[in-house]
């Protein structure tokens, strides 16, 4: 018995740890589908409380969740008839202008040596010229697998936009039986008290959901309408950018900015400056004291006075829970972390504070 105990306890510890490492790489393998289900999820809460409010309306569960679907659908298709349709045509307008930006030249030489003159001596532009292709001649096998790579994980993005739409309209239509099948895994005795919770959680990431939607329609809109008032090039591309950056919390919008103004920059570049009649400033500064601008607005005005109303974490909790999810899960984590510690506020309020005080 002396010699069968150590080697049975030696055994069921290896088991042990052979089944959490299977389970650990189980999870890693399943990583991008659990990231669907959470992104539906997460879009189902968002959509919970627009069905509810119609469902206030007296109308059926299912006719509710129809017209909630209908019009999402609608806004995103109205959104891609109105949007994709101008994008093309600006960047068809983007591609012209650069092949006539280059047409101006007689040659490759020509060109070189104008901007070897725009540069002066102290930079050799033709030494980098050559260095730059001899890198592309020594790389090319890697450099093409990335760009393969890059068109791949474009269609998987592409593939798992169409999951999660499917997702989150399944969850939408089974939002209720999904609730009560997590109630009941509850002890009677606490399922009241768990069903009153959980259920401010759901409000609260719905909220939170349409209140970003809400700033980031906020931002597109007024992005289009200041771009388009300045004449700066491919308004509704760089609109559409703000909009999705906006999508973001916290980093989202500067980056988005970011991006816009050294648009413009490549864009004045590359198809001649262009300026705000009213003034000599050129367009793409008049786009970055414009962001600047906003960015005071949204943080100061926009953003408390949505979200706010959404969901109530402190300041320094919001960066610190950005920070984490963005780390772990990326941009979905960022997106979801906001709420999350909403969600761990308030089970610290109403669970763990008032156990302290009974204690």
């Amino acid at each position: 018995m002396k010699l069968q105990n150590p080697f049975r306890t030696g055994l069921i510890g290896t088991l042990g740890v052979l089944l959490a490492l299977a389970i650990g790489a189980s999870v890693l393998q399943l990583a991008t589908i659990l990231t669907y289900v959470l992104a539906a999820v997460f879009l189902a809460l968002g959509l919970d409380p627009l069905v509810s409010q119609l469902e206030r309306l007296r109308l059926p569960r299912w006719l509710a969740m129809l017209i909630a679907v209908i019009v999402v659908l609608g806004v995103v298709v109205a959104i891609a008839f109105l949007v994709v349709p101008v994008i093309v045509n600006q960047v068809g307008s983007l591609v012209k202008g650069i092949a006539q930006f280059a047409s101006q030249y007689r040659g490759w030489n020509d060109f070189v040596k104008q901007v070897q003159d725009a540069v002066g001596p102290s930079i050799d532009v033709q030494g980098l010229i050559n260095q730059g292709v001899k890198y592309l001649q020594s790389n090319a096998g890697p450099i093409t697998g990335g760009v393969l790579s890059v068109g791949v994980g474009l269609l998987g993005g592409l593939g798992g936009a169409v999951i999660v739409i499917i997702l989150t309209l399944y969850f939408t239509a089974s939002m209720h039986a999904f609730k009560g099948a997590l109630y009941r895994l509850v002890p009677m005795s606490r399922r009241a008290r768990f069903a009153a919770i959980a259920e401010q959680i759901f409000q609260s990431v719905g909220r939170y959901v349409i209140g970003q939607v809400g700033l980031a329609l906020i931002n597109g809109v007024l992005s289009f309408i200041f771009l388009t008032v300045i004449g700066a090039q491919l308004p509704a591309v760089f609109a559409f950018i703000a909009f999705l950056g906006s999508l973001i919390p916290l980093v989202g919008t500067v980056s988005a900015a970011v991006l816009i103004v050294l648009g413009q920059v490549v864009l004045v570049l590359s198809t001649g400056d262009s300026m705000w009649p009213s003034s000599g400033l050129p367009v793409w500064l008049w786009v970055a004291i414009y962001y600047v601008a906003y960015m005071q607005v949204e943080a100061y005005i926009l953003s408390p006075n949505i979200m706010n109303r959404a969901v109530k974490v402190p300041g320094v909790i919001v960066v610190i829970a950005a920070l984490v999810g963005g780390t772990l899960l990326g941009v979905l984590g960022a997106l979801i972390a906001i709420p999350v510690a909403a969600a761990v506020l308030l089970i610290i309020d109403q669970v763990i504070v008032p156990r302290q005080a009974e204690a």
